[in-house]
């Protein structure tokens, strides 16, 4: 038996599960070029139990770097389309009369998966945005007064385009705050776009992973190996006084108007441990608290509109602000 293919071979092992968790940029890179910045983040979010807003504008493959991701991790994943006309249930599930046994039955929504890829989710309104709000923040949908659990692993990836405001519904704060981690998917680089050419010249069809040759190294056992092994990772008191000190001072930024609250400085020290872990180490050091503070913080703040005209930006005000908070030795 193949390890690799199948989960009944995984040990629950935290090396292996490493290990596996490492092969996925390998295996996703056969579908995706130059984003593994964006997979590792997507990585971490997994193992903290988190979600992740991904921004970019459309063509850079972020539907397809969800879906590399579910079938290298073996997880299923559903897609909406978040239109102005979606309705809350057409993403929890309705209740649904059955003529044969004259009952209504729960048909459940494209909610229970595993990866859900909230596409474009500022185009609907906010009742919509809210639908998904329990199943983020509790795992489980409330239909008619009766809670369903949510599977477990369970990541929403929402997509939304930085360029393109006109019909859309920003999302509110309350909602960017339940997000873990905010990505950016940038543009190709040249050489990776002449790849991306170059493998669509050769055959290659993005809606066919399988031959692709994308194939699972990794499965629910590792992820909750993996989990486990980060819930050991050690944070030492200076670690979590360097956190809390990042977060005040965007709280005191004379370009923000919002900084970020304790969710947020929650959402770095997790982030950090599991970026500590997948790079070997079993304690947290200032440099993973800085690989994370973007993608973690970037979401969570709110630029001064005078600030904003200036051209300031929130990742450059976390930027200062790394600079110049002092690093605990």
């Amino acid at each position: 038996m193949d390890p690799t293919t199948d989960n009944a071979g995984y040990t629950g092992d935290p090396g292996k599960a490493r290990a596996s968790l490492e092969a996925l940029r390998a295996e996703i890179a056969k579908a995706v070029v130059g984003q593994d910045p964006a997979v590792t983040g997507l990585v971490v979010a997994l193992l903290c139990r988190g979600h992740v807003l991904l921004e970019g504008v459309p063509g850079v493959a972020k539907t397809l770097l969800v879906r590399a991701l579910a079938s290298a991790l073996e997880l299923e994943t559903k897609r909406v389309q978040f239109t102005p006309d979606l309705m809350p249930s057409d993403v929890t599930g309705s209740l649904v009369y059955d003529t044969r046994t004259a009952e209504f039955r729960f048909q459940p929504g494209p909610v229970f998966t595993n990866l859900l890829l909230a596409d474009e989710i500022n185009r609907t309104p906010p009742k919509t945005q809210s639908s998904l709000l329990e199943a983020m923040e509790e795992r489980q949908v409330t239909v008619d007064g009766t809670p369903r659990a949510l599977p477990d692993p369970f990541l929403v990836a929402a997509t939304q385009n930085p360029v393109e405001y006109e019909g859309t519904y920003p999302l509110p704060e309350a909602q960017l705050d339940r997000f873990l981690l905010k990505l950016t998917i940038p543009l190709p680089s040249r050489q990776d776009e002449i790849d991306v050419l170059t493998r669509h010249a050769e055959g290659f069809n993005p809606r066919d992973l399988h031959a692709a040759g994308v194939r699972p190294v990794a499965g629910p056992a590792d992820l909750e190996a993996a989990r486990a092994a980060v819930a050991k990772t050690t944070v030492s008191p200076e670690i979590t006084a360097y956190v809390v000190d990042i977060c005040r001072a965007t709280r005191e930024s004379p370009s923000l108007t919002l900084g970020v609250s304790p969710r947020g400085a929650t959402a770095l020290l997790a982030t950090s441990r599991a970026w500590a872990w997948l790079t070997g180490r079993d304690y947290v050091i200032p440099d993973d608290v800085k690989a994370l503070a973007l993608p973690a913080l970037r979401h969570r703040v709110q630029l001064r509109p005078e600030a904003e005209m200036e051209g300031v930006t929130a990742d450059s005000v976390i930027n200062a602000i790394l600079a110049h908070v002092p690093v605990p030795r």
